[in-house]
């Protein structure tokens, strides 16, 4: 292995760049000194990095929506209205599938039977085939930031793209955008990649221009307890970091319990900055974005509000930078402009409303942000001491070992004997802790959790606690409590 988290020479990094760019004809519009040009130009109000710095700083929580089509004017479209309808503060472009494949032939093809449709056929906007012209397009027509939201294990050329265009943000990771949505791709792989994709925005920052990268926090979305997502988010960080990447936007995904959730984003926002400052990354602005529930939604529409205003309130208690908008359409499929513009607007009024409020610390919330920060410690310690001192190293032998394991990821290269299940307040534990490295002392606190709710519900801590658990929420409750007969 010569991955090493080390910071790419602009030898390394150029020599990359000419096979990155040939990968499909669009590359060739990416004038990088005409890039810089062209970002230097970009107002503030537009810059993301800038616009998530002033929000921390003001203690507000802003709202971003997902969304994308096929084709560029009716994505102009989209967007315009999520942002004068919906109120949206940041606004993002969701990249479809073949895209996050690296599938362009296909992806062209179905660029071109939407164009002769008349709609989009396609479940997100294809950057890299619009290439520059058409990203700057969508950039141009729009008032707020704009960032790629995708789930692309390699996204080189993508990255590429959307900064030449004027799009400040782009989110995933090495990790965070492999094992949720690939089987084969190895974590090395990415891992090298995604040191890519932060080297570009290492060397725009070089240049005097702020672009904010952004770890996919909610990795599966299913029953990911905080450390899990934590310990890949603050790998993720360093990792950017190294590169030269100066915003970093840490993030969660809701799992229900309220003090579980407020305690997991100021555990997350907390130990972020402790390990960027332990390893000499002093300059590094972090903020954090709270994503709704990405488990399954109720179908009914007033249900799935409920939903929503429940992740939204959260977000606004704990003080996240940002929050990722779900829509009332959640379980039926690809929401409507509408319905999209619909959960933002409830978003909203529920950020609003708690303005300048924030949970207060009690011995409950202290607990959890205590319990959160020592499990990932446990997680870091290890991964650090496997990789001999070196991160990339460590995180590619944790994956191999199950230090780290996401639950219900499809990757073959996570070891999947984690299983998590909720206790009887709805917090996310360890049913099965797997290899992952804990302290006796959290096993049994994690196991002491579970059998509160055993007991409490007459039956086994077991499997079937976690089967019960994914599907509660569209069932219209938090907890698969047993069905009474």
């Amino acid at each position: 292995m010569n991955l090493k988290n080390k910071k790419l020479t602009d030898e390394q990094f150029f020599s990359l760049r000419e096979e990155v760019l040939s990968q499909w004809p669009t590359g060739k519009e990416v004038d990088l000194q005409e890039a810089v040009d062209y970002l230097k130009q970009v107002p503030e109000e537009k810059n993301f990095a800038i616009k998530l710095e002033k929000a921390k700083k003001e203690g507000v929580t802003l709202a971003q929506p997902r969304a994308g089509v096929a084709l560029i004017d009716e994505h102009i479209e989209l967007l315009n209205y999520l942002d004068k309808e919906g109120g949206a503060d940041l606004l993002p472009s969701t990249i479809d599938s073949y895209t996050r494949q690296n599938r362009y032939n296909e992806c062209q093809v179905g660029i071109d039977e939407s164009i002769k449709a008349g709609r989009s056929l396609l479940n997100g906007f294809p950057g890299v085939n619009h290439g520059v012209k058409g990203c700057r397009k969508v950039f141009e027509s729009v008032n707020l930031p704009l960032q790629a939201r995708h789930g692309t294990p390699d996204s080189r050329l993508l990255a590429e793209i959307i900064h030449a265009s004027g799009w400040t943000s782009n989110e995933g990771g090495g990790i965070s955008y492999n094992i949720p949505y690939a089987k084969a791709v190895s974590v090395e792989k990415t891992l090298r990649d995604w040191q890519y994709c932060d080297r570009l925005v290492g060397f725009y920052e070089e240049q005097g221009i702020k672009i904010n990268r952004e770890p996919f926090g909610p990795l599966t979305g299913t029953l990911v307890p905080p450390s899990t997502s934590n310990v890949v988010a603050i790998i993720e960080a360093l990792l950017a970091a190294e590169q030269g990447v100066k915003s970093i936007t840490v993030g969660y995904g809701q799992c229900g319990n309220l003090i579980q959730d407020v305690a997991a984003i100021r555990a997350l926002e907390e130990q972020t900055e402790q390990y960027l400052k332990k390893y000499g990354y002093n300059d590094v602005v972090v903020t954090t974005v709270f994503h709704q529930w990405m488990g399954g939604f109720p179908e009914d529409e007033s249900k799935a509000f409920g939903v929503i205003s429940l992740g939204a309130s959260t977000a606004a208690l704990a003080g996240a930078t940002k929050v990722i908008v779900k829509t009332p359409h959640e379980a039926i499929g690809i929401p409507t402009k509408e319905a999209n513009a619909s959960g933002i607007k409830a978003t909203k009024m529920a950020i609003n409303l708690l303005e300048g409020q924030r949970l207060a610390m009690s011995k409950e919330l202290e607990l959890e942000i205590n319990v959160i920060k020592a499990e990932t410690k446990c997680m870091l310690d290890k991964i650090f001491e496997i990789g001999g001192g070196d991160l990339a190293i460590g995180t590619v032998k944790a994956f191999e070992q199950g230090v780290v394991d996401i639950p219900f990821g499809p990757s073959k290269y996570n070891l999947g004997k984690m299983m998590p299940a909720r206790d009887n307040n709805g917090a996310v534990r360890y049913l099965m802790t797997g290899n992952i490295p804990f302290s006796k002392e959290l096993l049994d606190f994690n196991r002491e959790r579970l059998e509160e709710r055993g007991k409490y519900e007459g039956r086994e801590v077991d499997f079937q606690m976690t089967v019960d658990d994914i599907f509660a929420v569209g069932k219209g409750k938090l907890i698969g409590r047993p069905e009474v007969k």
